[in-house]
């Protein structure tokens, strides 16, 4: 479909991609990883269009369309959330107005026996044909589908747009690519603004839509669950990899041994070479093997070695001061805005040392709960910080509080104590913040720059209670498992609101979740939690269940406790065939369904006496009655699996 040939792309006469070559085919599913600034925006800009590469060539299919999602965009602003969306068919209103016209001209015409009157019905018939293989009739329930796939309740679609923050237009947005279904889908970071239900759903969109797709996620159980095939941006060239992101991250291990290892060995022969040269320049007898050395190093192609991963950052929080037993009790919480009830009815106790996550979908409060914890906001209850609980709390506003004026490393040298103070460059390096950037000064810093460095000051500063609200957003895979690491080491107590199920497996072990104007505690990890929901989430979409197994989701907790991320994931992967084995049944009843009206076509023409001698029907005949066995053959089988 599309195929990018020996592309180069340059920034003020620097590489960002030197001569890279790939296609993207029908049914590719391809994550885009690499490290920030390694070209990956770039790339889904110039396969979208939007920028022309210093050099090769871009080919598409002709009548190709794409639907592009950036990580900015500005946001259409004067209509309802319905509206909006509803733009993304602008293509089948056309095809309505069309058809409008043709039945107004076809009631005013009495010309029925002429050409152009038999043409008209033609077209006509063709376009209504159009309409119906586009999803004119399914075109609205699949709009509300999708935007409540997306997080939006029923009564937000007459809202206007201009009534929702950034993320929900982001929202918006992207249900308008979705519902345009493009042959191709470029998603640079579409998680971002997404709780874990409307991520789960888009995951499953994705993997059922006919749609290529090009993602750029730093969402790494998303880009797993979604991707086929992984192509890797690094040093301004390109590795690709025919699976998906975990399978890649062995593979890329081996080759980057591989490469070390490579790189090794050149450099020993760069070195007994110059040594050579070094020793002989001088010796008339030897001055022929010289120059040959000499030209040998001139035409040699010096081996580069991404050196993203050779050594981890082993970061530590400072030691917590000790606090008391329980840092948070909540008893009979319940906050309002107006006649709005965000949450009531609130009962828990977070111990000392635990580590639980704020999870559920947008707008449900747990942002607001932690805004009550800090003592931010008002509300109804009791909520009790106990004893020498020095709380240490990370959100987007906190990049706000950091002084414009100084430079990145002066931030962090200030707040760092000990021995971190060694490691000062290290860590800005781990955070994307290495070389001149350290220099900066903060004012100059983007929003998740700024975001990133009130991360590592908090990092450094000693507390005993962090509250941490989405921190991975701006964070790339390196970063977040650095951060994740640092954690899980923390010895404080710990409260991370996020919707990064990678991040929070193996960090927390316990789940509150936010829906409902209720908050309902789980215990165990975020894979426990989700694979619970997933069952819930199957019998409100009326899966066949036993009785038992319906009675058992009813009550969660009396549930015995698994691997609960290998039976989640087993649970995926069981789905995700279930998923093929539809899809290919719907393919085959299709295929059917087109053979046995082939064989009632030739049977009407074999039924007249002019085509009774006529073989070639009867060959035809006997050929698609054997391909309607053996489909049948095939559907049976496919039966057979469930």
């Amino acid at each position: 479909m599309i195929s990018l040939e020996h592309i180069t792309m340059e920034f003020s006469s620097k590489p960002v991609l030197e001569d890279i070559s790939f296609l993207i085919n029908k049914n590719d599913k391809i994550a885009l990883v690499g490290k920030n600034g390694a070209g990956k925006t770039t790339l889904l800009r110039l396969i979208a269009g939007l920028q022309n590469p210093t050099q090769g060539t871009i080919s598409k299919d002709n009548d190709l369309t794409i639907g592009y999602l950036p990580q900015q965009m500005i946001h259409s602003t004067g209509c309802t959330v319905r509206q909006e969306a509803h733009k993304a068919f602008d293509k089948l209103d056309k095809l309505r107005d069309i058809i409008e016209q043709e039945n107004t001209e076809l009631s005013n015409r009495t010309d029925y026996e002429s050409q152009s009157y038999h043409s008209l019905i033609d077209n006509l018939t063709h376009h209504q044909e159009l309409l119906q293989m586009m999803g004119g009739q399914t075109a609205e329930g699949e709009l509300e589908k999708t935007l409540i796939g997306l997080g939006f309740q029923r009564e937000d679609f007459d809202r206007q747009c201009d009534e929702f923050s950034g993320g929900w237009r982001m929202r918006i947005e992207l249900a308008k690519i979705l519902l345009s279904a493009p042959d191709v889908l470029l998603l640079d970071e579409p998680t971002n603004h997404l709780d874990i239900e409307s991520i789960e759903w888009l995951e499953e969109f994705l993997w059922q839509s006919r749609s290529a797709v090009v993602l750029v996620s730093h969402d790494r159980a998303f880009i797993d669950n979604v991707t086929n095939r992984t192509i890797e941006i690094t040093l301004g060239r390109i590795y690709d990899y025919k699976v998906n992101y975990s399978q890649f991250v062995e593979l890329r291990r081996e080759r980057h041994e591989q490469q070390v290892r490579a790189y090794l060995n050149q450099q020993k022969m760069i070195q007994e070479t110059e040594d050579f040269i070094e020793r002989f320049r001088y010796k008339a007898t030897k001055s022929v093997q010289v120059q040959s050395r000499i030209k040998q190093l001139e035409k040699l192609e010096r081996l580069e070695v991404d050196v993203e991963d050779n050594s981890r950052l082993n970061l530590r929080f400072p030691p917590a001061p000790r606090s008391g037993d329980y840092p948070v009790i909540a008893q009979d919480l319940m906050k309002t805005f107006g006649e709005h009830k965000v949450f009531g009815d609130v009962n828990f106790t977070i111990k000392r040392g635990e580590k639980v996550a704020f999870v559920g979908k947008n707008g449900e409060g747990k942002t607001t709960l932690v805004k009550c914890i800090m003592g931010q906001l008002d509300y109804y209850g009791t909520l009790k910080i106990g004893h020498n609980v020095k709380i240490g709390y990370f959100a987007q506003n906190q990049a706000a509080l950091l002084d414009g004026e100084i430079t990145v490393f002066d931030t962090i040298d200030r707040v760092a104590t000990g021995d971190i103070r060694t490691k000062i460059r290290d860590i800005l390096g781990a955070f994307m913040f290495g070389g001149e950037a350290s220099e900066k000064k903060v004012k100059v810093l983007s929003g998740g720059e700024k975001s990133r460095l009130a991360m590592i000051r908090l990092l450094l500063e000693p507390v005993n209670l962090l509250i941490l609200d989405e921190p991975t957003n701006h964070l790339d895979m390196q970063s977040k498992d650095i951060l994740k690491d640092a954690l899980k080491e923390f010895n404080g107590t710990l409260i991370v609101v996020s919707h990064d199920r990678f991040f929070l497996d193996g960090l927390v072990d316990k789940v509150y979740e936010f829906g409902g104007g209720k908050v309902i505690e789980h215990l165990g990890g975020i894979y426990d939690f989700l694979r619970r929901k997933k069952i819930n989430s199957l019998q409100e979409l009326e899966i066949n269940t036993t009785n038992a197994a319906t009675k058992k989701t009813q009550d969660p907790e009396q549930e015995v406790k698994s691997s609960s991320k290998q039976d989640y994931e087993q649970q995926k992967e069981r789905q995700k065939e279930e998923r093929k084995r539809q899809k290919m049944l719907a393919t085959v009843e299709e295929e059917i369904a087109n053979l046995e009206t082939q064989q009632k076509e030739i049977e009407e023409l074999l039924s007249k006496p002019e085509n009774q001698t006529k073989s070639d029907l009867f060959d035809k005949y006997d050929h698609i009655k054997r391909e309607i066995e053996r489909k049948m053959y095939e559907w049976e089988v496919l039966q057979e699996d469930n």
